[in-house]
């Protein structure tokens, strides 16, 4: 007797079944999104360039002494009352401390018992602070431009452009001693609320800048800067030290003598620098908003993860690669002398060492923080 042959009708149409529906969720899982990623890149019009990466940083920045618990090992100040309060400028004479934050106040903070005052309002977002010659507070507006404010807080306009360009992002100021005003607007091209397109198109939008009070004029030092930032007069009135936040970087410009007018490198920085003030005892303190990181390193080397970082930031949520924000303290030489960071932190914007304490500034955060450096100094490094 025959035997009957195996029915492969079932079988056979269970494995086309099978097949089709992988091949449909291979298509609509894998397939569809990366070619509409790859369209949505080709449409997308944003261009970034090319920086400088022979500025970068070669070798890693460290620094003998480190205490990597800022933020947990320090107090808050003003809580809830200092939204934002970027940079600090501190009166000796008066026991205060002023800041410039987000609602558009610049205020002042008693010293000895860390009560928050509200005392002149910009109607924009002050950011460098600098104490005048005359009792007068110089402010670097984002949105107004370069301001002063007088003992009784009145608000005046010094100057809001260069060479017929508008200032974008004034952002940080400083007073010689001879009443020269210097400052820095980060960007030409972009405000503040826009300043991650600054940093993803990768051109120097940046200037540093000069007022002379006497004159009233205006005028560019330094053009062509990734990022201005921060900026401050050395001790002997010499030069000055300004900050480029996206290489990483602080320089030297002479202000006088034989080299008047040239520029040189001061440090290289292990993370990107916001403020950079002086505390009268021999020591810079430098903001570094974020520490090194391999992601932001790599979309800083190419053009092409920026543009994807681009597109991320415009249709959907840009990944947040900044971490163990902090402060450095650097000598007159420019030789790391002291860390404080915390993992935990980002857009540090500025750190000053008042009496025994370490007062550091933020871009966003409702807030100062106070570390008692008696109690938590950087520790030396094994």
């Amino acid at each position: 007797m025959a035997k009957p042959k195996p029915d492969t009708t079932t079988t056979t149409s269970s494995s086309k079944s099978s097949s089709s529906w992988f091949f449909s969720f291979l298509v609509s899982v894998l397939i569809i999104p990366v070619a509409a990623a790859v369209v949505l890149y080709l449409l997308e019009s944003f261009d970034p360039a090319s920086l400088p990466t022979h500025k970068f940083p070669h070798t890693p920045v460290t620094s003998p002494r480190v205490n990597p618990r800022l933020l947990q090992e320090s107090e808050m100040i003003g809580a809830g009352k200092l939204f934002g309060p970027e940079d600090i400028a501190y009166d000796a004479k008066s026991g205060i401390i002023y800041t410039g934050c987000f609602d558009g106040w610049v205020k002042r903070v008693t010293f000895n018992d860390s009560v928050v005052h509200d005392w002149a309002f910009t109607g924009g977002r002050p950011l460098g602070v600098a104490l005048g010659r005359a009792g007068e507070v110089l402010v670097a507006d984002a949105e107004k431009g370069l301001l002063e404010i007088s003992e009784d807080g009145m608000v005046k306009l010094l100057t809001d452009e260069a060479e017929g360009v508008k200032f974008k992002l004034a952002d940080g100021v400083d007073v010689a001693a001879d009443g020269m005003i210097y400052f820095t607007d980060a960007s030409y091209k972009y405000m503040l609320r826009d300043f991650i397109w600054d940093m993803l198109e990768g051109r120097p939008h940046g200037r540093l800048l000069s007022f002379d009070p006497s004159t009233k004029e205006t005028k560019v030092l330094v053009g062509d800067l990734y990022l201005a930032n921060g900026v401050v007069v050395s001790p002997d009135q010499t030069f000055l030290i300004f900050c480029e936040t996206m290489i990483k970087r602080c320089s030297k410009y002479y202000t006088q003598g034989d080299r008047k007018g040239s520029v040189e490198k001061f440090i290289d920085l292990p993370g990107m620098p916001d403020n950079i003030l002086y505390d009268g005892e021999g020591h810079y303190w430098i903001g570094l908003a974020t520490a090194n990181d391999d992601l932001w390193d790599l979309a800083l080397k190419y053009p092409s993860i920026r543009k994807v970082m681009a597109i991320l930031e415009r249709y959907i949520w840009r990944p947040q690669f900044e971490k163990n924000g902090g402060v450095l303290a650097v000598d007159l030489e420019g030789k790391p002398v002291a860390h404080y960071y915390d993992p935990v932190l980002s857009l540090v914007s500025s750190g000053i060492k008042i009496g025994k304490y370490l007062y550091c500034g933020f871009v966003f955060r409702p807030y100062m923080i106070r570390l008692d450096l008696d109690h938590h100094a950087a520790r030396t490094t094994s």
